[in-house]
């Protein structure tokens, strides 16, 4: 990786689009950010060979391989019931680009596959933009999106999302970055712990079912640190759920904690979020090489996905998932790195 402050061409968009690359870097740690989606590409941290996140060396290979590796999907991330939900007593009726039954991560053009603009940019932070204009996938209203990503000391990542919107909307900003800390095959030897005393069921198309679900007596009790590795029922856990932080956005706090013993090193979460969803990866499957020629097969990550709780929209004892003019959506999150 290049030095913190490099700005470089990364490929071409289908449609002519240049991509470019930034390098920002402080303390020990350094990231590749592509325009296109929003994407970190790769993540590094002194000391330690292996990336820290999941993607790939070639911008051709995010269009057509990738799993919303590092993206910015939106504008409304994680799942929404049947595309369906209504503002004011107003319906909307967003595209189904999931099995044709669910609409997912602002659909199949979102904020997170398309070019954005790269507004500021120096050693350690950039900060780029983009417009989702209104009618795409069937949202209301022209949402324009900042992302702003700053490496501090300590081995921060900071992640700040702004959204603002011409009309009610919905809006729901993530980083969808999958990590992985030891570089093994899979990060099932890695302990993780999430501070939430509740999370979300779903439904056989991933859709929350309108529980509030107690952790308790579950396999999804991750308040004590506890390999990701667990089974109920003599078979593995999968993992694609919302955990409740908070009934709302509040000040940012830490909510998740995930270890490598095989690296030493540590991941801490800290968000302004009321949920997060822990992915572990069990779905994927890419069929071309990684960074670093790596496989990317079933649980080769993890993915800590701070936001509102999926399909919030349709439920009442949900946070609140819709944006108004004059509003400004702000979403926090700080990953922290640590080595010994």
């Amino acid at each position: 990786m290049s030095d913190g402050g490099a700005r470089e061409n990364f490929g071409i968009t289908s449609t002519g689009e240049k991509v470019e690359r930034v390098t920002i870097s402080a303390g020990g740690l350094t990231a590749n950010v592509i325009t296109w989606g929003a994407v970190i590409q790769d993540l590094r941290l002194d000391g330690h060979q292996p990336p820290l996140v999941l993607g790939f060396d070639k911008f051709d290979d995010y269009p057509k391989y990738s799993s919303y590796f590092g993206a910015t999907p939106g504008r409304n991330a994680n799942r929404i019931d049947s595309g369906k939900f209504s503002i004011d007593g107003k319906s909307y009726q967003l595209e189904l680009n999931e099995k044709g039954v669910t609409h997912i991560h602002g659909g199949s053009d979102g904020i997170g596959k398309r070019n954005w603009l790269i507004m500021e940019h120096g050693p350690s932070h950039v900060v780029l933009q983009i417009v989702d204009p209104d009618g795409r996938a069937g949202y209301p209203g022209n949402c324009a999106i900042t992302a702003t990503y700053t490496i501090r000391d300590g081995g921060v990542l900071s992640v700040v999302y702004e959204t603002t919107t011409d009309e009610p909307s919905i809006a729901n900003i993530c980083q969808h970055s999958y990590f992985n800390l030891d570089g093994a095959e899979t990060a099932l030897g890695h302990e993780i712990e999430i501070a939430a005393d509740h999370y979300l069921p779903t439904d056989e198309r991933q859709i929350p079912t309108g529980e509030i679900r107690p952790v308790d007596g579950t396999g999804f009790d991750l308040r004590q640190s506890g390999s990701m590795k667990r089974l109920e029922n003599g078979e593995q856990v999968l993992y694609d759920h919302n955990f409740c932080l908070s009934p709302e956005r509040v000040a940012k706090r830490k909510v998740a904690r995930v270890y490598a013993p095989a690296s030493n090193i540590a991941l801490e979460v800290q968000t302004t979020e009321p949920g997060v969803q822990f992915y572990s990866a069990f779905k994927l499957n890419t069929a071309v090489p990684g960074l670093d020629g790596r496989h990317y097969g079933p649980f080769a990550g993890f993915c800590l996905e701070t936001q509102i709780w999926p399909d919030a929209v349709n439920h009442e004892a949900f946070p609140n998932g819709v944006l108004r003019p004059g509003e400004t959506l702000r979403q926090e999150t700080d990953y922290i790195f640590t080595k010994g």
